[in-house]
């Protein structure tokens, strides 16, 4: 009887322990947040990560009752600031802002990878999506695609972009690839060095994210934008065609932005922040801005928003393995 009894005690002690647990699980979410979040971005301050992110997190604070404290921890391709949100407590008080690089692309180009894109972080919300855009300087002979790739075809034309296994890089070789041209790829620090090389003339293509580029295209004085990558044409450059209505049919690329949480974050946590980031992209104060940027609100999440990046690993992995791209 004794036993029996002790037994019973135990039970009712571990029964009762989990229950505690599971109640102060329960409170705690429905706490949640209790102080101030943090948001990284993995890219300095100033491009188009870095935008994106203040907007949304501006926008979330409303929902949410709280603070977001953006922190830009930039360095190997965004690979620094990721690592940091994957070695973050789940708790719901570190998010960050991954894009088409840090979780589709960089894994297979950088050998010694700190963190893993698909097993560490639980998908929150795409946030935005743009085109990349090619342009040419304003007194380029260049006026089409048609005529890039006849120029291409005909001499060694370069290209800049904002370094070696970007994705703006990798649209390059994409498009090298389904035109059938070869272009010196000429990489550099970011749109801030590549965009003067093109208007100064040492370049005679530039490749980029269209929002670091919107300003002078819409201008025109000095850079021409003669082709989109998306698949529809962008309503910030209606004038401008896309890549696939300029004789390269089902070409469609565009870069894109979404928020993460670290693995292991309990999901009424992860559901708050998903149902405050979705009201943030459908804010028309939001809508406006990414509008100036060239940029659209995603509408994916939660596991919509991990088969589509499942879809882009396979996609860019081919691509960097049939073109040889190493990063050095």
């Amino acid at each position: 009887m004794n036993i029996r009894l002790s037994r019973s005690i135990l039970g009712c002690a571990l029964f009762g322990g989990l229950a505690s647990l599971a109640i102060a699980g329960a409170a705690q979410g429905a706490d949640y947040p209790a102080h101030a979040i943090t948001m990284i971005v993995p890219y300095p301050p100033g491009g188009t990560t870095d935008i994106a992110a203040r907007t949304v997190a501006q926008a979330m604070e409303a929902s949410l009752g709280q603070t977001i404290v953006v922190e830009n921890r930039a360095g190997a391709g965004g690979n620094i600031g990721m690592a940091n949100l994957a070695r973050a407590k789940p708790d719901g008080y570190t998010i960050g802002m991954g894009t088409i690089g840090t979780q589709s692309i960089n894994q297979f180009l950088y050998k010694d990878m700190a963190f893993d894109p698909e097993q560490d972080f639980d998908p929150i919300a795409l946030v935005i999506t743009t085109p990349n855009v090619i342009a040419v300087n304003a007194e380029s002979k260049i006026k089409s695609l048609s005529d890039l790739i006849e120029a291409a075809k005909g001499g060694r034309l370069s290209y800049a972009s904002p370094g070696v296994g970007s994705s703006v890089h990798l649209t390059g070789a994409y498009l090298e690839q389904s035109a059938g041209i070869d272009m010196l790829h000429v990489p550099f620090k970011g749109a801030s060095a590549s965009l003067p090389a093109l208007i100064g003339g040492q370049v005679d293509v530039l490749l980029d994210n269209l929002p670091s580029t919107l300003a002078q295209i819409k201008d025109g004085s000095k850079v021409r934008g003669i082709a989109v990558t998306s698949a529809e044409r962008s309503p910030s450059v209606p004038d401008v065609p896309t890549v696939a209505e300029s004789g390269l049919p089902g070409f469609d690329v565009t870069a894109w932005f979404a928020l993460y949480a670290p693995k292991g974050t309990p999901p009424d946590i992860l559901g708050k922040l998903t149902d405050a980031a979705t009201q943030a992209l459908k804010s028309k104060k939001v809508e406006e801005k990414f509008a100036t940027l060239g940029a659209q609100p995603g509408t994916l999440t939660g596991d919509e928003l991990k088969a589509f990046e499942a879809d882009e690993r396979a996609r860019w992995s081919k691509l960097i393995k049939d073109r040889n791209i190493i990063k050095q």
